[in-house]
């Protein structure tokens, strides 16, 4: 089995999760189903966990993290979805989420992985910015010093404890995710112009109309793709079939208003196109193991 090398805030319990019968690629989450937001974003060296794991990490996925690399000595190899790209001091890699990888490092290899879950990307980017789509694109970059100044940073403040730390956090994050978008753009001006892909565009009808519970079909004829070919399509993708990714991302906004805000749960089955907060809570249940209510309770104990 692969091994994921980022590991919690509590430097100890890793979580292998989202593991399917549908795609032999591991899919990896940082926290757990349950649990996967209990900081703002997550930082650790690549030797943290390399060195467990003789500096090698067989292909996998993240179903819900994006991550952000910098080598900053020593050098290595990444794959990401089957093409190979060499790693050497001030390379940065942009891992979006869903997307397989990979890494081989040489032997004392140094250098910093930021994560953020999928949540954290809806309440930073905005739409109408553009900046999404381009983020959604692997890439291995070569980093200035503001990029490199802005990880450092990040990873400071992650290690402490002091007053005022998430905000902080939230700030360098929005900072790093503009800047590594700045340089996808400065490396391919045309990027933004590009004909996204089917799934990229699925992604976007998802945002755009998952609180009126579209259908698959209904996704599927705004796509001009039969039902069965965007399935396909999804789960060689992502392992999950398109119907899924429809429901994680009701699940995924519903998280978001049970950490972010303090709306009572029948108000947020209401923002989500739920007429019955009953059947809300059941499909919040199913899909995350638990209740809304006691999702919000275990975060605001810290018990992510």
């Amino acid at each position: 089995m692969s091994h994921v090398f980022y590991m919690d805030q509590t430097g100890v319990l890793l979580y292998d999760s989202n593991m399917t019968s549908l795609s032999p690629i591991p899919n990896f989450n940082l926290f757990g189903e349950a649990g996967d937001l209990p900081d703002v974003v997550h930082c650790e060296t690549i030797s943290a966990r390399s060195t467990l794991h003789d500096w090698e990490f067989a292909p996998h996925r993240h179903a819900r993290l994006h991550q952000v690399l910098l080598l900053t000595c020593g050098a290595g190899e990444v794959t990401l979805d089957g093409a190979r790209h060499p790693l050497r001091p001030g390379s940065v890699v942009n891992v979006p989420i869903g997307l397989v990888h990979g890494y081989r490092f040489d032997p004392g290899t140094e250098g910093l992985v930021v994560t953020f879950a999928a949540e954290m990307l809806d309440e930073t980017l905005r739409a109408p910015e553009g900046l999404m789509p381009v983020l959604a694109r692997p890439a291995v970059l070569d980093a200035d010093e503001s990029v490199s100044g802005t990880m450092r940073r990040l990873h400071e403040v992650f290690a402490a404890r002091d007053f005022a730390r998430a905000q902080i956090l939230r700030s360098l994050a929005g900072l790093l995710l503009g800047q590594i978008a700045q340089a996808q753009m400065r490396t391919d001006p045309t990027e933004a112009a590009a004909q996204p892909d089917i799934l990229q565009r699925f992604r976007g009808l998802i945002d755009a109309h998952f609180t009126a519970h579209w259908s698959v079909n209904d996704y599927a004829k705004a796509l001009a793709v039969t039902p069965t070919h965007l399935s396909r399509l999804t789960r060689g993708t992502t392992g999950k079939p398109a119907s899924a990714l429809i429901e994680d991302r009701v699940v995924r906004e519903a998280r978001r208003y049970l950490v972010y805000t303090d709306l009572p749960v029948s108000r947020i089955a209401y923002a989500l196109g739920f007429e019955d907060p009953a059947y809300f809570s059941r499909v919040f249940s199913r899909a995350t193991g638990m209740a809304p209510r006691a999702f919000r309770q275990r975060m605001d104990r810290g018990e992510g």
